[in-house]
């Protein structure tokens, strides 16, 4: 999903468990053999689409996306889109609340953590078989998914990568990208911290670090890079007592508690902006923003991926699109889909809005990696993954987060944080 702010989000996390309670108390106001998990795929006629579609589309009005239904509706003469604008702050209610209410527009942008949930409660199609998931990068098309059927198709990509400073740490001695081997990366972050007030006089630390609020999606790509996982879809069991997750958990402590990262939370965009720290683990919409509101540091700053152990890998977010099961014109919706998410499409609408495209071909179609800073995006969109599809994954992610504040301030030891996430994920279940 995108990145609202910090309170914006906390507050739909808690409409998120509240709204969800309530539905889970009155079943969706659907029968629970409905078939969530289950669904055939959707199908979509011949000949051009007829009639008025109507979309939520998340945050403000998106001219570029308009732009698009421009196009569509040029192709398609009879069919009129209408796109409808919601607030981030208000999207997960209005969604799972149009749901319930059997009230839905025909098809909505969708924040992919959101997908199981609102797929558990019935509220989607399953995607029409001609969209093929080998047109998408596996990770982005894993974030559609809900019990192995899909429920949409993925629109925005969004991973993480470490950008850095390269004027720091050339003072450092490090010729080129910081190591992509942990140890060495910690080694590398070990000499930029010992330049600090010498060579890089304004640096405090030498990288920033994510606690509290969505750190579990710095810290579950750890896990997956030993070769692990903290939920096992077979036995519908979580696993966060595994060897895995315990040396995850060793690695994403092992920053702050070696005093290589603030622990206060420190806004780290600013504080990379102005060299009181010279690397930053983040998404794309970083980068254009430097470009955009920070000229001055053109050059200045590389990408690079995720550093590993074992093996790489990264998370999957970003935005797909979802046909409701309640749409009043599926078929024209599904073609509008099927529309957006052609190569030619999805280039277009990255190169005009920033965002990175979920798929391999309309990110060539774009031209992207002819920008160096864009590589590291489109080698660590290769090794994504999801995480767990299951509808209470909101829950699970806040016990994460929780968690992890613990361990990164020396409030818990590993042993304890993985006691008490496998305690509290197994307490909080899978939902439906």
């Amino acid at each position: 999903m995108r990145t609202p702010t910090r309170h914006t989000v906390r507050t739909v996390q808690v409409l998120c468990v509240t709204v969800t309670a309530a539905l889970v108390a009155t079943g969706c106001g659907r029968s629970a053999d409905s078939g969530a998990g289950k669904d055939a795929p959707a199908k979509i006629s011949s000949g051009k689409a007829t009639g008025k579609v109507v979309m939520w589309s998340m945050g403000d009005t998106d001219k570029d996306l308009a732009s698009l239904a421009k196009k569509f509706e040029q192709q398609n003469p009879g069919v009129k889109v209408q796109i409808t604008p919601v607030p981030w702050a208000s999207a997960h209610d209005k969604l799972t609340t149009t749901i319930a209410g059997g009230t839905t527009p025909d098809l909505s942008v969708i924040g992919t953590t959101w997908m199981a949930e609102m797929a558990g409660m019935n509220g989607f199609q399953a995607t029409p078989s001609s969209f093929k998931s080998s047109d998408f990068y596996p990770g982005q098309w894993g974030t559609t998914k809900y019990k192995d059927t899909s429920y949409g198709v993925p629109f925005i990509a969004n991973t993480m990568v470490v950008y850095y400073r390269t004027d720091l740490t050339a003072k450092a001695g490090i010729k080129g990208a910081p190591a992509g081997d942990w140890t060495g990366y910690l080694k590398d972050l070990k000499a930029i911290q010992a330049t600090a007030g010498k060579q890089n006089p304004k640096l405090r630390n030498a990288s920033t670090w994510n606690i509290g609020f969505n750190s579990w999606i710095f810290w579950l790509p750890m896990v997956w890079q030993q070769g692990g996982d903290i939920y096992d879809a077979q036995s519908k069991k979580f696993t966060f007592d595994s060897p895995e997750v315990a040396k995850a958990l060793e690695y994403y402590a092992s920053i702050p508690q070696q005093g290589l990262a603030p622990t206060d939370k420190t806004d780290p965009l600013p504080a990379f902006e102005s060299g009181r720290n010279a690397v930053y683990t983040e998404g794309p919409a970083v980068g254009g923003g430097l470009h955009k509101d920070l000229p001055a540091l053109n050059g200045k700053w590389k990408t690079m991926p995720l550093p590993y152990s074992k093996q790489p890998a990264g998370f999957a977010g970003g935005s797909d699109l979802a046909v409701f099961k309640n749409a009043k014109n599926p078929d024209a919706a599904w073609k509008f889909v099927k529309f957006l998410t052609e190569p030619a499409n999805l280039a277009a609408y990255a190169k005009a809005t920033g965002n990175i495209p979920p798929s391999p071909t309309a990110w060539d179609e774009a031209q992207l990696s002819s920008d160096e800073n864009m590589k590291a995006f489109d080698e660590q969109l290769k090794v994504s993954k999801a995480p767990p599809a299951i509808t209470t994954w909101q829950q699970v992610a806040d016990a994460i987060d929780s968690e992890l504040e613990k361990l990164s301030l020396g409030k818990a030891t590993v042993a304890q944080v993985q006691q008490a996430l496998q305690s509290k994920a197994t307490s909080i279940g899978t939902g439906r």
